[in-house]
């Protein structure tokens, strides 16, 4: 491989990881205007990582290591230099960066289970307030600019929550639904409940689409389990026309 495309290589292995755990994307996207899609999805790749570093494995020590290493990285990008092959697509973006990395420490914090449902949102608020404030600068139109920054932080917080059932099992369900599950399985009680306080579809077409379908993916048997294409398409639609 000539040494210039490698940069290029390293940038699609890690989205090809997000797009292998939401292979739906790749039918949905076509509702996101095509200028924003490669952002979108390096976008939605660095949210993977970082909440991957957070709730992944079983020692809480590595992920916390590297979620500093993304502070750093992000402080980076914030006065124009980058490291990881994802600032390629991101670190040229209006957004704030360092708000983000501010935000980590409290992602890292979240790993700890919730007691209840109101606290599984809240735990995820200073992190998901930081996305919603970076998706606000970096797909600025009308129905973003309309958007209250607390709607977006639910909803984001809301499809955080469900992503985090696709690795970690039943680490992210509260105390409360483990409690009413008894001896059952305790993620499709915590799937129903979070699919039934679902916030209000709002914000960027990218952020609407993708939320729409994690929301559709708590209705399946197994939350976890990507939606077949014909469904995809159509949630995607609705989402988009919202």
């Amino acid at each position: 491989m000539d040494s210039r495309d490698e940069p290029a290589a390293a940038l699609a292995g890690f989205v090809d990881k997000w797009r292998a755990r939401w292979p739906e994307w790749m039918v949905a996207e076509v509702f996101v205007p095509q200028p924003q899609r490669a952002v979108a999805a390096a976008w939605a790749t660095l949210q993977q990582e970082l909440t991957d570093a957070a709730w992944g494995g079983s020692d809480p020590i590595p992920g916390e290591a590297k979620l500093g290493w993304w502070q750093e990285e992000l402080a980076g990008w914030v006065r124009g230099a980058r490291r990881h092959p994802l600032g390629a697509v991101l670190q040229g973006q209006p957004a704030p960066w360092a708000t983000l990395a501010a935000a980590l420490p409290s992602l890292a914090r979240s790993r700890e289970r919730a007691g209840d449902v109101a606290e599984a949102f809240s735990a995820l608020d200073p992190f998901a307030r930081a996305v919603a404030g970076i998706e606000a600068a970096m797909f600025a139109d009308t129905a973003v600019a309309d958007t209250p920054l607390d709607d977006a932080t639910a909803l984001v917080s809301a499809t955080l929550l469900q992503a985090r059932l696709l690795p970690e099992g039943d680490a992210g369900v509260p105390l409360s639904i483990i409690a009413r599950a008894g001896e059952a399985d305790p993620r499709p009680l915590w799937a129903a409940r979070l699919r039934d306080q679902w916030p209000v579809a709002c914000g960027p077409r990218s952020r609407r689409v993708a939320a729409a379908l994690a929301r559709a993916r708590l209705s399946r048997p197994d939350p976890a389990r990507p939606l077949p294409p014909w469904r995809a398409l159509l949630v995607g639609w609705r989402a988009a026309r919202a």
